[in-house]
């Protein structure tokens, strides 16, 4: 996971433990709309377009 989350970070041009957090909550099955409402201190504030993207990639 470590590989692609520097692979999505640099893509994005997001700072990469944000994007591994996100990708933590993802796999532990939270949901898009509620990470980027109550996990805001994980993601650096990313909205739900971000997330979804990373989600995506």
């Amino acid at each position: 996971m470590e590989q692609f989350s520097k692979m999505i970070a640099a893509a994005m041009k997001l700072q990469e433990h944000r994007v591994e957090n996100t990708l933590k909550l993802l796999q532990g099955g939270a949901t898009i709309p509620f990470i980027s409402r109550y996990r805001k201190e994980a993601t650096g504030g990313m909205d739900e377009v971000q997330i979804s993207e990373i989600n995506d990639r």
